[in-house]
């Protein structure tokens, strides 16, 4: 992966030698910058996503996993990182079971309707968040040169839950949604 950013910046510097423009050299190194700390733990009633309205749980829950490493090597990625991304997805996991459930079987109608939408928002950042820590240890995998298939079929599985969280969260969009926190 190493060489594939040294090669990647050579063409780069190549490209802005040919046409006399600058190299993004700032760019790349921003994109190390990012890889050693824009991701910061929050607690949960910080980075939950499930106030507001359906249809937009996608967006929002890449704004919290995936943005802030936009342009990151994720085999550089610490161990910190992974740790608090598996935290946080952990208190989106423990809203769900321990929150959104019980208040959604004591709610009745468009409370427990708009707790519904809001679960649904939630399962889509909790599931973000997992297959953002497994494409990171998949990275880590790829650049020691390890076996990757079994976390390779671990996100295919989380992929497939996911996917079916947005179908249902696009298919709440505009109504209201409710979070727990």
């Amino acid at each position: 992966m190493a060489r594939f950013t040294l090669i990647a910046l050579f063409g780069s510097l190549l490209a802005g030698i040919a046409s006399a423009a600058p190299v993004p050299v700032k760019l790349e190194l921003a994109a190390r910058a990012n890889a050693t700390g824009t991701f910061t733990e929050q607690d949960y009633s910080a980075f939950q996503i499930s106030d507001g309205v359906g249809g937009t749980a996608v967006d929002e829950a890449n704004a919290v996993f995936v943005d802030p490493f936009d342009g990151v090597d994720l085999s550089t990625v610490s161990s910190d990182t992974v740790e608090a991304i598996n935290t946080m997805r952990e208190a989106a996991e423990s809203a769900e079971t321990d929150d959104f459930d019980p208040q959604i079987d004591a709610a009745t109608g468009a409370t427990a309707d708009a707790l519904s939408v809001g679960k649904t928002k939630n399962k889509v950042l909790k599931l973000t968040g997992e297959i953002q820590a497994i494409n990171i240890k998949i990275a880590q995998a790829q650049a020691s040169g390890a076996d990757t298939s079994d976390l390779e079929d671990s996100l295919n599985e989380e992929q497939t839950k996911l996917n079916t969280n947005i179908a249902a969260d696009k298919a709440n969009a505009g109504k209201t949604s409710q979070g727990v926190a």
